[in-house]
């Protein structure tokens, strides 16, 4: 029986010589967004956070379906009986990228940054129930917990968890350590698959293979397979369509819904539409008044109904996703775990949006300006939708284009009025959108200024519960609650469109968003 295994298995592997993964070569990702900050516990855009795990890695793994975990630069680990202590231990000769040693006071120094809402920025809560972190022999992290958390192991595998030097931020230039973590994130140092060799601010990336990197691929041989990826800020949609099919590129992402049966019929291409733990929708500032002082009808809750009521979700699904869409029932995408939504929010109601405006006393319509990201095909699409769909209730919605790090600083800075927006589950968990959403304390509930203590109250009952029943009433209020108030126009769920040259295999965009490229190899 082992010898007719043994020689199925040869036979198959002659059959099928396109499954060897060959090493070498360049990638070439055109990309539609610039990177900004490549420090873990400080990115805040998804064009950072999504390439982050190749460059720091983590104790933990997320998994390839997004919704566990597996090992990482900790090969195993252990959850106390009553969930307030895990042990880890660590592979034996991890290093970074630079060739010094992985030391337990870096898995120390890192997670301790990263939990505390100082020095750890806006994702901190993810790992605010750790206690304190220890460190035991030659090998093991210990890590202390203030309560049990349900969600605990998938913090450890996300984007703010990576595993930084200390010594190498430490002695960065600069009088404080958000001095010194900006100037080490120009030049990072990590231990995840892939190394920043050269990056030119708005033109080109380049991430090399890392030496060092601790993981085996098939054929026996550290990963990765790739010797480098070279990723080519392309904002415009149809240019990098264009780079790509004439063979300039490999791949290129946020391909827009309307190209992508066009994309699937070209032969030399892969169009995939890959799973997504992500939901699109029209952010709003919701404060009484303006950065210029002028006054904000959408601080009136029954303006930011009518707009709902008055967008015809199955319209702008089928305008912009061109069918791939589904109608959004929360705030959270329904992948998400005790997502609640029995049926799509806000059903087009042109007679509704009506009486509510003129309820609030905006029976003759009003100015409304939106934010877009320049040179996007889909956002022109949601724009123009909404123009003609707003019209009818004498909204007059215009448009301001921006380039991307604009758009992210004003944003940012609470002065705009509405913006185009897409979210993307960092972890398999509530917790996370639900504290940048609706949680004022992280981020003044995305920005909006919206606030609801009640739910600021159930939030924080939530990241401590263990009881699935608790839990899940918890939640399901927040979301009662968030979608009465309507600080957002709740759009659609969509999943992620990427084009690919037929010689690229084993990509990956998981559920999560991370583009994953320790695996992915070229044909020659």
């Amino acid at each position: 029986m082992i010898r007719l295994a043994a020689a199925l298995l040869l036979s198959t592997s002659l059959a099928f010589p396109a499954l060897a993964q060959t090493r070498g070569g360049t990638l070439v990702f055109g990309r539609a967004i610039e990177s900004q900050f490549l420090d873990p516990v400080h990115t805040s855009q998804n064009a950072d956070i999504w390439l982050s795990l190749n460059l720091y890695d983590t104790l933990l793994l997320a998994s390839a379906d997004g919704k566990g975990v597996e090992p990482g630069l900790a090969s195993a680990y252990k959850v106390s009986d009553d969930g307030k202590t895990i042990t880890f231990t660590m592979r034996a000769g991890l290093k970074f990228s630079d060739g010094s040693p992985i030391e337990l006071s870096d898995v120390k120094w890192s997670l301790d940054r990263a939990r505390t809402k100082a020095s750890g920025g806006d994702f901190a809560f993810l790992l605010g129930s750790i206690e304190s972190v220890d460190t035991a022999g030659a090998d093991q992290v210990i890590l202390h917990m203030a309560h049990p958390d349900p969600v605990i192991l998938q913090a450890l595998a996300t984007f703010n968890s990576g595993i930084m030097p200390e010594k190498l931020v430490m002695a960065a230039p600069g009088a404080t350590l958000d001095d010194k973590s900006k100037a080490f994130a120009d030049h990072p140092v990590g231990s995840g698959p892939f190394m920043l060799t050269s990056w030119k601010r708005n033109t080109e990336m380049v991430m090399s293979k890392n030496p060092y990197y601790w993981k085996d691929g098939k054929d026996g041989k550290k990963l990765p397979y790739l010797d480098a990826i070279r990723f080519v800020i392309i904002p415009d949609d149809a240019t990098r369509i264009l780079k790509l099919r004439a063979g300039e590129l490999d791949v290129a992402e946020f391909v827009p819904y309307s190209r992508v049966a066009e994309l699937k019929a070209d032969p030399k291409l892969d169009m995939e539409l890959y799973p997504a733990a992500q939901t699109n929708y029209f952010a709003f500032n919701a404060r009484p008044t303006l950065k210029d002082g002028t006054k904000n009808p959408l601080s009136d809750v029954r303006v930011r109904q009518a707009l709902n009521y008055a967008t015809d979700k199955d319209a702008l699904i089928q305008v912009v996703t061109y069918g791939t869409g589904t109608a959004a029932r929360s705030y959270m995408p329904m992948s998400t775990p005790l997502s609640y939504g029995p049926q799509p929010l806000y059903p087009y109601d042109i007679a509704k949006a009506k009486a509510l405006l003129k309820d609030a006393g905006y029976a003759n319509g009003m100015d409304i300006t939106c934010m877009v990201l320049a040179g996007s095909q889909d956002d022109a699409a949601k724009l123009a939708t909404l123009q003609q769909l707003w019209s009818q209730v004498g909204v007059r919605l215009k448009i301001e284009q921006l380039e991307n790090a604009t758009r992210l600083s004003r944003y940012n800075a609470g002065d705009f009025q509405m913006r185009t927006s897409l979210w993307t589950n960092d972890i398999n968990d509530p917790n996370e959108i639900t504290s940048i959403f609706a949680y004022y304390a992280t981020r003044q509930n995305n920005r909006s200024g919206w606030d609801d203590k009640r739910i600021d109250e159930l939030f924080d009952q939530s990241q401590a519960e263990l009881d699935p029943a608790k839990r899940a009433a918890e939640y399901k209020e927040i979301q009662e609650r968030y979608a009465e108030a309507a600080p957002i126009i709740f759009a659609f769920e969509v999943p992620y469109p990427v084009a690919l040259s037929k010689k690229v295999h084993d990509f990956v965009q998981i559920p999560l968003g991370n583009n994953i490229f320790v695996n992915t190899y070229l044909d020659k």
